[in-house]
């Protein structure tokens, strides 16, 4: 059986640590790298959009960074229990006309004992932003272990 550690039950470190993973896998914009960590009949509400396999999973994510370019993503732990895991986040991207936006969001995820996703409930609205307003400013790809958190940006 594959496994993707941190596996449940979760301590406040575990959960901790599996959000940064989350985080940096889906700042990386590789849908079926980032697809791997759900598990095969995985079931997602992400706005309008029901998913509910991997494949549907890696297809949504390709739409997803096709529509949202430069994208930057920072997540927060809000809450966890043994299996169960509820983030906050935000994220800075902008469509193909140049308008940038800050999406905040919130889900709440279930994980097997193989520590993939089995469950992923997104909430979350577009706000539209000034460019000079962005303040997820690292090159693409991972946050920086010295960016500030959600927290230290009073988001």
């Amino acid at each position: 059986m594959n496994t993707r550690p941190p596996l449940p039950p979760f301590t406040r470190e575990s959960a901790i640590e599996k959000v940064r993973l989350a985080e940096d896998g889906w700042n990386s914009r590789n849908p079926a790298n980032v697809a791997l960590a759900y598990s095969a009949d995985t079931q997602w509400r992400n706005r309008t959009e029901f998913v509910t396999n991997r494949d549907e999973a890696q297809a949504f994510l390709e739409r997803k960074w096709k529509k949202e370019r430069d994208y930057r993503l920072i997540k927060e732990l809000w809450a966890f229990t043994e299996n169960r895991i509820s983030v906050r986040y935000a994220y800075e991207w902008h469509d193909d006309c140049g308008n940038w936006y800050r999406t905040y969001g919130n889900e709440n995820w279930e994980f097997g004992e193989d520590g993939l996703m089995d469950r992923r409930f997104a909430c979350l609205n577009d706000m539209p932003i000034d460019e000079s307003e962005r303040l997820f400013l690292w090159p693409l790809g991972r946050r920086p272990d010295d960016h500030p958190t959600l927290s230290d940006l009073g988001l």
